[in-house]
This record gives structure tokens, C-alpha cells and sequence, in this order.
């Protein structure tokens, strides 16, 4: 069942779980889950959503972050930011590089860089990570986009001082949106060996009810 996934994908643990509460997704949070994480933080995310939803979902669910994955203007993100809000903003990469977030610098904990698709959501593809090397910060970055089982070479590989961290998705799935939860061990216990070991390690995770996304953060 859901709680039963969100309870285990949390037991792997997990720093933060989230909750999509986007109207127009099959996967919307239409009602309180059976399950909310007790130990893990709680993130919310949004797409083009009035500030006003946005305060009262996260008094509802007490939401430790909020995941803008939309158009969001740096003035809107000002204003949450301004209201006591942490904000974790979505940027999609392409090759004209990533000018458009320096705007947003100073009021975001992180960025989500993600492969540029035409709809709001993930597309299971991975950018070219070379991209981010033209990134000189100041706010770090999760990695998004295609991550997959195999991809934890690459991610040894990847070296960035801004990294803060990855987001997998779709390829942790035994269906659309129910995590694979024996998948995800077997990667993280994968991830941390070899020269992650000397990296601080934090896991942050978000499950999106019903359906499921995970992010990994070191």
C-alpha cells in the first residue's frame, strides 16, 4: 500500500520524504496519506501554485520544504522565502546553459537541475552533466534526470563543490510509483562503497503519494 511504501522507503534512512500536490498530476495528494514520515522531513512540491495554498499545505502537512517545479518568478520565491519557507526550486538544463538561475540566488536552499522537457515533471533522461561545469554557484544543486541503477560509476566519477546530491526516480519503480524498495537498497549500499565513503552522506528521499520519487543527498 502507499503507507506501507512510504514507511519503507523512510527505513532506508531517508532524510526527507515529499508530497505532490500538483491538481492536474494522477499522482496529486488528494488526501492525508495513511502514513506521514515521523522521522524524515517533509517536502512538498508545487507547480505554478498561489502562495496562499502553498502556506496552508504546509501548515496542514508541516512541511519542512517546498519543491517549485514550474514557472516561479524570483519575486514569488522572494516571497516565500521572506515568509520562513526553504525552498528547493527546478531548473531544466539545455545547452544554452544556466543563466536563468542566477536569479534566484539567495533564495533557495537548492537547485534541481533536470533534463529541459515541454511538460511540468521528469522525463527519465539524463542531460549532459558537462553543462555544470559552467555552474559557479553559490546554492547547491541536486542532480536529476535518467539516474538509474547503473549510473553509480558516473556519479563516483561526477566531481562538482556545489553537488549536493541526486534524485532518482521512474527507474526505481516495480510500477509507476511504487518504489523498489530491495533496488533502491542495493544502490545506496552501491553508492556509499568505494570513494563515497570518504564523503559525507546524507540520504534525502521524496515520495510522491501515490506515486514515488527518491532523491539520495551526500
Amino acid at each position: 500500500t502507499e503507507a506501507e511504501n512510504i514507511r519503507n522507503v523512510e527505513l532506508q534512512g531517508v532524510d526527507m520524504i515529499g508530497f505532490i500536490f500538483y491538481p492536474k498530476s494522477p499522482r496529486c495528494l488528494c488526501q492525508m496519506p495513511g502514513y506521514l514520515p515521523a522521522c524524515a522531513k517533509r517536502v512538498g512540491v508545487f507547480v505554478n501554485e498561489s502562495k496562499e495554498n502553498i502556506l496552508m499545505y504546509t501548515d496542514r502537512f508541516s512541511l519542512d520544504y517546498i519543491q517549485l517545479h514550474g514557472n516561479e518568478a524570483p519575486e514569488y520565491c522572494r516571497s516565500l522565502h521572506n515568509a520562513g519557507l526553504h525552498l528547493i526550486k527546478l531548473s531544466h538544463l539545455a545547452a544554452q546553459g544556466l543563466l536563468s538561475v542566477s536569479a534566484y540566488n539567495g533564495l533557495c536552499d537548492y537547485y534541481l537541475f533536470d533534463t529541459k522537457t515541454p511538460q511540468y515533471g521528469g522525463s527519465g533522461n539524463q542531460f549532459d552533466w558537462n553543462l555544470l561545469h559552467r555552474y559557479n554557484g553559490p546554492t547547491p544543486f541536486l542532480l536529476s534526470g535518467g539516474i538509474n541503477p547503473y549510473s553509480v560509476k558516473a556519479l563516483r566519477e561526477f566531481r562538482h563543490p556545489y553537488f549536493a546530491g541526486i534524485d532518482i526516480n521512474s527507474r526505481f519503480e516495480t510500477v509507476p510509483g511504487i518504489k523498489d524498495v530491495e533496488r533502491i537498497t542495493n544502490f545506496l549500499k552501491e553508492l556509499k562503497g568505494g570513494t563515497f565513503d570518504d564523503l559525507l552522506f546524507t540520504i534525502l528521499a521524496a515520495q510522491y503519494t501515490p506515486h514515488g520519487k527518491l532523491y539520495i543527498v551526500h
